[in-house]
């Protein structure tokens, strides 16, 4: 019988992440098992992801400076995968555990410090331990490879923005914007008049020793038609698991999202039309690129509601671990708004979604040959050749 142990750690079927280190400990990282062999990666690929999500970058995220570098350990030779687990490691060097000795005795309201102990009976206090935004470094790591396969599989792009900040809004042409747009500001939202006002906002609150939240949209593009599966395993329940599991989430939409509930059928139906090189579409989106749960070729957009940071400069009431009621001032390093850096986290989370996806269906679904009517994606229809069986 096999028996998985609840972790909580690991993540995925096939390509299957597990993250590892606590926030002030010697390092963090993660190891990824059942990336296919042959594919070229780097460790200035995977520097590129961390270097984006890293701290320090501006004056609106956390102050703590650390380098992340990543050095990987095992499984890639030659820049190129040998098929064997990859182990990416990112040591810690600016941990200040002094700043925490408050919270070792009194719990920060809306954080994690009560339930892990009502959990576990013992916490690492320092910097929140696995609980801290830290713990993402091994999913950015392994990101950056689940990017790099879905791109050289399918020329899929996965990109993300910061489209609200408190109530301050944006308005993004989601089709066309880029990398480039995205990266153009410091609170990494393409609406550049939208930014500077995000950028205040945030600055006001930072300066108060306060927090607030915001929102992170996410595109897929040239996504793979048929990822996913029925029932349990729809692919849109897939993404919704993986972001809630980034820390600060509090919502997930996809598509029409909430809005669709008051939409009527005949509004929110994704009409189908036939393209002139003979490919199935539909002419509107609202369903964000996933219909049964299955992946149909259209963009994937979905979005993700973060809360205000629970580590604030301000005196909250509280309690301590022996249940005495005190009013704590949290001290620390800490991004007054998540949202800019949460932007590679959530296209991380959305790569490995869809990475460990596309090789559970070509394991599954593309063995054996089709009826000529129903062909698999023609965008990646020519890395899985069928050869006729000798008779």
């Amino acid at each position: 019988m096999d028996v998985k142990a609840a972790s909580g750690s690991v993540y995925g079927t096939m390509f299957r992440v597990s993250t590892f280190g606590e926030s002030h400990g010697k390092a963090v990282g993660c190891v990824i098992d059942g990336v296919p062999p042959r594919l070229q990666i780097s460790e200035d690929e995977i520097q590129l992801e961390l270097d984006r999500r890293k701290p320090g970058q501006s004056i609106i995220t956390t102050p703590r400076k650390e380098e992340d570098i990543a050095e990987i350990l095992s499984g890639v030779y030659n820049g190129v995968t040998l098929g064997s687990p990859i182990a990416v490691m990112v040591r810690n060097k600016d941990q200040r555990s002094g700043d925490y000795s408050e919270m070792s005795v009194a719990y920060r309201p809306s954080h994690a410090d009560a339930t892990y102990d009502f959990k576990y009976g013992i916490r690492a206090v320092a910097g929140g331990g696995r609980s801290s935004a830290r713990e993402t470094i091994g999913r950015v790591a392994a990101g950056a490879i689940a990017k790099k396969l879905l791109k050289t599989v399918s020329n899929t792009e996965i990109i993300a923005y910061v489209n609200k900040v408190r109530d301050i809004g944006s308005h993004v042409d989601q089709s066309t914007f880029t990398m480039a747009d995205v990266e153009s500001n410091i609170v990494r939202c393409p609406d550049q008049e939208a930014a500077k006002k995000m950028i205040d906002a945030i600055n006001e609150v930072r300066v108060r020793g306060d927090s607030c939240g915001g929102e992170v949209t996410c595109v897929v593009r040239n996504c793979p038609k048929g990822l996913g599966t029925p029932v349990f395993d729809k692919l849109e329940a897939e993404l919704a698991k993986a972001m809630l599991s980034l820390p600060a989430t509090k919502g997930f939409e996809i598509g029409s999202g909430f809005a669709g509930s008051s939409m009527l059928g005949s509004e929110h139906n994704d009409a189908f039309y036939m393209t002139p090189d003979g490919q199935v579409r539909t002419k509107s989106n609202r369903s964000g690129g996933i219909q049964g749960g299955i992946s149909n070729g259209e963009d994937i957009v979905i979005r993700i509601a973060f809360k205000p940071t629970s580590t604030i400069g301000v005196s909250q009431q509280t309690v301590t671990r022996e249940g005495n009621e005190i009013e704590l001032r949290a001290r620390g390093r800490h991004d007054p708004c998540v949202v800019p850096r949460a932007v590679p986290m959530v296209e991380s989370m959305v790569a490995m979604v869809l990475a460990d996806q596309l090789l559970q269906h070509y394991g599954q679904c593309e063995l054996l040959p089709r009826d000529s009517t129903v062909m698999p994606d023609s965008s990646i229809g020519s890395q899985f050749k069928h050869t006729p069986s000798p008779v």
